[in-house]
Protein backbone atom coordinates (compact mmCIF):
# COMPACT_ATOMS: atom_id res chain seq x y z
CA UNK A 1 0.00 0.00 0.00
CA UNK A 2 2.78 2.46 0.84
CA UNK A 3 4.38 2.12 -2.61
CA UNK A 4 1.05 2.77 -4.30
CA UNK A 5 0.31 5.62 -1.90
CA UNK A 6 3.59 7.44 -2.44
CA UNK A 7 3.63 6.47 -6.10
CA UNK A 8 0.30 8.18 -6.73
CA UNK A 9 1.18 11.42 -5.00
CA UNK A 10 4.77 11.71 -6.24
CA UNK A 11 3.65 10.50 -9.65
CA UNK A 12 1.16 13.35 -9.75
CA UNK A 13 3.84 15.96 -8.99
CA UNK A 14 6.21 14.45 -11.55
CA UNK A 15 3.56 14.41 -14.26
CA UNK A 16 2.81 18.05 -13.49
CA UNK A 17 6.48 19.09 -13.64
CA UNK A 18 7.05 17.05 -16.80
CA UNK A 19 4.30 18.99 -18.54
CA UNK A 20 5.02 22.52 -17.30
CA UNK A 21 7.74 23.42 -19.87
CA UNK A 22 5.55 22.46 -22.85
CA UNK A 23 2.14 23.64 -21.69
CA UNK A 24 0.04 25.03 -24.57
CA UNK A 25 2.22 23.43 -27.25
CA UNK A 26 0.25 21.70 -29.98
CA UNK A 27 0.11 17.96 -30.38
CA UNK A 28 1.59 18.15 -33.84
CA UNK A 29 4.57 20.11 -32.55
CA UNK A 30 5.18 17.67 -29.70
CA UNK A 31 4.76 14.60 -31.87
CA UNK A 32 7.42 16.05 -34.17
CA UNK A 33 9.72 16.82 -31.23
CA UNK A 34 8.48 14.71 -28.30
CA UNK A 35 9.47 15.34 -24.71
CA UNK A 36 11.04 12.19 -23.29
CA UNK A 37 12.77 13.50 -20.18
CA UNK A 38 12.21 16.15 -17.53
CA UNK A 39 13.37 19.45 -18.97
CA UNK A 40 13.46 23.09 -17.91
CA UNK A 41 12.88 26.49 -19.53
CA UNK A 42 10.02 26.29 -22.02
CA UNK A 43 6.63 27.95 -21.54
CA UNK A 44 7.41 29.61 -18.21
CA UNK A 45 11.23 29.61 -18.38
CA UNK A 46 11.55 27.63 -15.16
CA UNK A 47 14.07 25.07 -13.91
CA UNK A 48 13.49 21.39 -14.63
CA UNK A 49 11.28 19.74 -12.02
CA UNK A 50 9.17 22.81 -11.24
CA UNK A 51 5.56 21.88 -10.55
CA UNK A 52 2.59 24.17 -10.98
CA UNK A 53 -0.75 25.08 -9.42
CA UNK A 54 -1.91 21.48 -9.78
CA UNK A 55 0.53 20.17 -7.20
CA UNK A 56 0.26 23.29 -5.05
CA UNK A 57 -3.49 22.79 -4.62
CA UNK A 58 -3.04 19.05 -4.13
CA UNK A 59 -0.59 19.51 -1.25
CA UNK A 60 -2.66 22.35 0.23
CA UNK A 61 -5.54 19.86 0.40
CA UNK A 62 -3.31 17.23 1.99
CA UNK A 63 -1.91 19.74 4.47
CA UNK A 64 -5.44 20.61 5.57
CA UNK A 65 -6.34 16.94 6.05
CA UNK A 66 -3.11 16.45 8.00
CA UNK A 67 -3.94 19.40 10.27
CA UNK A 68 -7.63 18.67 10.78
CA UNK A 69 -7.56 14.87 10.44
CA UNK A 70 -10.78 15.36 8.54
CA UNK A 71 -12.21 17.09 5.47
CA UNK A 72 -12.76 20.74 6.43
CA UNK A 73 -13.56 22.70 3.30
CA UNK A 74 -13.25 26.03 5.10
CA UNK A 75 -9.69 25.16 6.10
CA UNK A 76 -8.92 23.88 2.61
CA UNK A 77 -10.17 27.19 1.19
CA UNK A 78 -7.98 29.10 3.64
CA UNK A 79 -4.97 27.14 2.42
CA UNK A 80 -5.90 27.82 -1.21
CA UNK A 81 -6.02 31.50 -0.30
CA UNK A 82 -2.57 31.27 1.32
CA UNK A 83 -1.28 29.68 -1.87
CA UNK A 84 -2.81 32.25 -4.22
CA UNK A 85 -2.04 35.34 -2.15
CA UNK A 86 1.18 34.41 -0.36
CA UNK A 87 2.75 31.70 -2.57
CA UNK A 88 2.42 29.01 0.09
CA UNK A 89 2.77 25.44 -1.21
CA UNK A 90 4.70 26.51 -4.29
CA UNK A 91 7.77 24.99 -5.92
CA UNK A 92 9.74 28.22 -6.35
CA UNK A 93 8.04 30.80 -4.12
CA UNK A 94 5.94 32.09 -7.01
CA UNK A 95 2.38 31.47 -8.19
CA UNK A 96 1.99 30.86 -11.92
CA UNK A 97 -0.53 29.26 -14.26
CA UNK A 98 -3.50 29.79 -11.94
CA UNK A 99 -6.78 29.13 -13.72
CA UNK A 100 -9.40 31.84 -14.03
CA UNK A 101 -12.15 29.86 -12.29
CA UNK A 102 -9.91 28.98 -9.34
CA UNK A 103 -8.72 32.57 -9.07
CA UNK A 104 -12.22 34.05 -9.06
CA UNK A 105 -13.58 31.47 -6.64
CA UNK A 106 -10.75 32.06 -4.14
CA UNK A 107 -11.28 35.81 -4.45
CA UNK A 108 -14.98 35.26 -3.76
CA UNK A 109 -14.12 33.30 -0.64
CA UNK A 110 -11.62 35.90 0.53
CA UNK A 111 -14.21 38.65 0.20
CA UNK A 112 -16.85 36.76 2.21
CA UNK A 113 -15.00 34.26 4.43
CA UNK A 114 -18.00 31.99 4.89
CA UNK A 115 -18.99 28.59 3.45
CA UNK A 116 -16.57 28.20 0.53
CA UNK A 117 -18.86 25.83 -1.38
CA UNK A 118 -21.11 28.85 -2.00
CA UNK A 119 -18.42 30.67 -3.95
CA UNK A 120 -17.29 28.15 -6.52
CA UNK A 121 -18.39 29.03 -10.03
CA UNK A 122 -21.38 27.02 -11.24
CA UNK A 123 -21.97 28.06 -14.83
CA UNK A 124 -21.32 25.61 -17.67
CA UNK A 125 -18.41 27.67 -19.02
CA UNK A 126 -16.60 27.23 -15.70
CA UNK A 127 -15.98 23.51 -16.23
CA UNK A 128 -12.22 23.62 -16.50
CA UNK A 129 -10.13 20.96 -14.78
CA UNK A 130 -9.21 23.07 -11.73
CA UNK A 131 -11.00 20.87 -9.19
CA UNK A 132 -10.26 17.58 -10.95
CA UNK A 133 -6.54 18.34 -10.77
CA UNK A 134 -6.55 18.46 -6.95
CA UNK A 135 -9.12 15.78 -6.03
CA UNK A 136 -6.80 12.74 -5.70
CA UNK A 137 -6.28 12.98 -1.90
CA UNK A 138 -10.01 12.44 -1.44
CA UNK A 139 -9.65 8.94 -2.89
CA UNK A 140 -7.13 8.03 -0.19
CA UNK A 141 -9.23 9.59 2.54
CA UNK A 142 -12.49 7.98 1.42
CA UNK A 143 -10.89 4.55 1.18
CA UNK A 144 -9.26 4.72 4.60
CA UNK A 145 -12.51 5.93 6.17
CA UNK A 146 -14.48 3.21 4.37
CA UNK A 147 -17.03 5.72 3.22
CA UNK A 148 -20.15 4.60 1.39
CA UNK A 149 -21.10 5.96 -2.04
CA UNK A 150 -23.28 8.80 -0.78
CA UNK A 151 -20.59 9.95 1.66
CA UNK A 152 -17.90 9.89 -1.02
CA UNK A 153 -20.09 11.92 -3.35
CA UNK A 154 -20.89 14.47 -0.66
CA UNK A 155 -17.22 15.07 0.07
CA UNK A 156 -16.30 15.22 -3.61
CA UNK A 157 -19.11 17.71 -4.25
CA UNK A 158 -18.07 19.92 -1.33
CA UNK A 159 -14.36 19.88 -2.16
CA UNK A 160 -14.90 20.48 -5.88
CA UNK A 161 -17.37 23.28 -5.17
CA UNK A 162 -14.75 25.39 -3.43
CA UNK A 163 -13.81 26.41 -6.95
CA UNK A 164 -15.90 24.38 -9.44
CA UNK A 165 -19.53 23.91 -8.44
CA UNK A 166 -21.10 22.83 -11.74
CA UNK A 167 -22.22 19.19 -11.76
CA UNK A 168 -20.13 18.37 -14.83
CA UNK A 169 -16.99 19.23 -12.84
CA UNK A 170 -18.27 17.38 -9.79
CA UNK A 171 -19.07 14.27 -11.83
CA UNK A 172 -15.60 14.30 -13.40
CA UNK A 173 -14.04 14.47 -9.93
CA UNK A 174 -16.28 11.67 -8.69
CA UNK A 175 -15.34 9.37 -11.59
CA UNK A 176 -11.63 10.03 -11.02
CA UNK A 177 -11.90 9.43 -7.28
CA UNK A 178 -13.79 6.17 -7.73
CA UNK A 179 -11.27 4.88 -10.28
CA UNK A 180 -8.35 5.82 -8.02
CA UNK A 181 -10.04 4.09 -5.08
CA UNK A 182 -10.44 0.86 -7.02
CA UNK A 183 -6.77 1.03 -7.99
CA UNK A 184 -5.80 1.58 -4.36
CA UNK A 185 -7.83 -1.51 -3.46
CA UNK A 186 -5.39 -3.45 -5.63
CA UNK A 187 -7.57 -3.88 -8.70
CA UNK A 188 -5.79 -3.94 -12.03
CA UNK A 189 -6.40 -0.93 -14.25
CA UNK A 190 -8.90 -2.70 -16.52
CA UNK A 191 -10.96 -4.20 -13.69
CA UNK A 192 -10.90 -0.84 -11.92
CA UNK A 193 -12.21 0.83 -15.05
CA UNK A 194 -15.01 -1.73 -15.40
CA UNK A 195 -15.95 -1.24 -11.74
CA UNK A 196 -15.91 2.54 -12.17
CA UNK A 197 -18.33 2.25 -15.07
CA UNK A 198 -20.64 0.16 -12.87
CA UNK A 199 -20.91 2.78 -10.11
CA UNK A 200 -24.36 4.34 -9.73
CA UNK A 201 -24.32 7.83 -11.25
CA UNK A 202 -28.09 8.33 -11.26
CA UNK A 203 -27.82 11.24 -8.83
CA UNK A 204 -26.37 13.28 -11.70
CA UNK A 205 -28.54 14.64 -14.48
CA UNK A 206 -28.74 12.86 -17.80
CA UNK A 207 -27.15 15.90 -19.41
CA UNK A 208 -24.10 15.63 -17.15
CA UNK A 209 -23.84 11.86 -17.58
CA UNK A 210 -23.96 12.24 -21.35
CA UNK A 211 -20.89 14.49 -21.19
CA UNK A 212 -18.99 11.41 -19.97
CA UNK A 213 -20.66 8.89 -22.27
CA UNK A 214 -17.34 7.86 -23.85
CA UNK A 215 -15.98 7.05 -20.39
CA UNK A 216 -19.01 5.53 -18.70
CA UNK A 217 -20.94 3.85 -21.52
CA UNK A 218 -18.34 3.20 -24.21
CA UNK A 219 -14.74 2.00 -23.82
CA UNK A 220 -12.40 4.99 -23.77
CA UNK A 221 -9.40 2.72 -24.42
CA UNK A 222 -10.75 1.71 -27.83
CA UNK A 223 -10.56 5.23 -29.20
CA UNK A 224 -7.76 6.33 -31.48
CA UNK A 225 -5.28 9.12 -30.73
CA UNK A 226 -7.10 11.59 -32.96
CA UNK A 227 -10.32 10.95 -31.02
CA UNK A 228 -8.75 12.21 -27.78
CA UNK A 229 -8.68 15.91 -26.96
CA UNK A 230 -6.26 17.31 -24.38
CA UNK A 231 -7.71 20.70 -23.53
CA UNK A 232 -8.40 22.11 -20.08
CA UNK A 233 -12.10 21.20 -20.33
CA UNK A 234 -12.73 18.78 -17.47
CA UNK A 235 -14.25 16.08 -19.70
CA UNK A 236 -11.33 16.20 -22.13
CA UNK A 237 -8.79 16.04 -19.30
CA UNK A 238 -10.45 13.04 -17.68
CA UNK A 239 -10.79 11.22 -20.99
CA UNK A 240 -7.17 11.87 -21.86
CA UNK A 241 -5.71 10.66 -18.57
CA UNK A 242 -7.85 7.51 -18.56
CA UNK A 243 -7.02 6.78 -22.20
CA UNK A 244 -3.28 7.06 -21.61
CA UNK A 245 -3.48 5.07 -18.38
CA UNK A 246 -5.31 2.20 -20.05
CA UNK A 247 -3.13 2.22 -23.18
CA UNK A 248 0.32 2.39 -21.53
CA UNK A 249 2.39 -0.36 -19.91
CA UNK A 250 4.67 1.58 -17.55
CA UNK A 251 4.79 4.79 -15.57
CA UNK A 252 7.42 6.24 -17.88
CA UNK A 253 5.44 5.41 -21.01
CA UNK A 254 2.29 6.90 -19.50
CA UNK A 255 3.85 10.25 -18.57
CA UNK A 256 5.58 10.64 -21.93
CA UNK A 257 2.35 9.71 -23.69
CA UNK A 258 0.20 12.06 -21.63
CA UNK A 259 2.43 15.12 -21.95
CA UNK A 260 2.97 14.70 -25.67
CA UNK A 261 -0.78 14.92 -26.25
CA UNK A 262 -0.19 18.67 -26.06
CA UNK A 263 -2.25 21.64 -24.82
CA UNK A 264 -2.93 21.27 -21.07
CA UNK A 265 0.17 19.16 -20.60
CA UNK A 266 0.84 19.79 -16.92
CA UNK A 267 -2.63 18.85 -15.70
CA UNK A 268 -3.06 15.84 -17.96
CA UNK A 269 0.44 14.73 -17.00
CA UNK A 270 -0.42 15.16 -13.31
CA UNK A 271 -3.75 13.32 -13.52
CA UNK A 272 -2.09 10.47 -15.41
CA UNK A 273 0.84 10.41 -13.01
CA UNK A 274 -1.50 10.10 -10.05
CA UNK A 275 -3.24 7.06 -11.48
CA UNK A 276 -0.16 5.37 -12.92
CA UNK A 277 1.85 6.06 -9.78
CA UNK A 278 -0.73 3.98 -7.90
CA UNK A 279 -0.68 1.25 -10.55
CA UNK A 280 3.09 0.85 -10.88
CA UNK A 281 4.23 2.09 -7.47
CA UNK A 282 6.87 4.50 -6.25
CA UNK A 283 9.79 2.18 -7.00
CA UNK A 284 8.97 2.06 -10.73
CA UNK A 285 9.04 5.81 -11.19
CA UNK A 286 12.34 6.71 -12.89
CA UNK A 287 14.74 7.69 -10.13
CA UNK A 288 16.20 10.56 -12.13
CA UNK A 289 12.72 12.11 -12.33
CA UNK A 290 12.27 11.85 -8.57
CA UNK A 291 15.69 13.40 -7.96
CA UNK A 292 14.89 16.29 -10.31
CA UNK A 293 11.53 17.22 -8.78
CA UNK A 294 11.54 20.57 -6.99
CA UNK A 295 11.39 20.45 -3.17
CA UNK A 296 11.45 16.68 -3.17
CA UNK A 297 12.01 16.37 0.58
CA UNK A 298 9.24 18.87 1.32
CA UNK A 299 6.80 16.82 -0.76
CA UNK A 300 7.89 13.54 0.79
CA UNK A 301 7.49 14.94 4.31
CA UNK A 302 3.89 16.01 3.59
CA UNK A 303 3.12 12.67 1.95
CA UNK A 304 4.72 10.78 4.86
CA UNK A 305 2.61 12.66 7.41
CA UNK A 306 -0.51 11.95 5.38
CA UNK A 307 0.42 8.27 5.22
CA UNK A 308 1.19 7.97 8.92
CA UNK A 309 -2.02 9.74 9.92
CA UNK A 310 -4.21 7.52 7.83
CA UNK A 311 -2.54 4.15 7.46
CA UNK A 312 -0.63 3.34 10.63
Amino acid sequence: MKSAYFGGLMGFAIGDAFGVPVEFKSRSELLSHPVTKMIGNGTYNLPAGTWSDDTSMLIATIDSINAKEDIDIYDIALKFSAWKNHASYTAIGDVFDIGGTCSRAIDNFDENRDDPSKWGLNDYNSNGNGSLMRILPIAYYALEKRLIDTEILEIVRDVSSITHAHEVSILGCYIYVRYAMFLLMGKDKYSAYSMTKSVDYSMFSEVARNEYKRVLKDDIAKLELNDIASSGYVVHSLEACLWVTLKSESFKEAIIGAVNLGEDTDTIGALTGGLCGIIYGYDLIPKEWIETIARKDYLLDIFEEFYENKYE
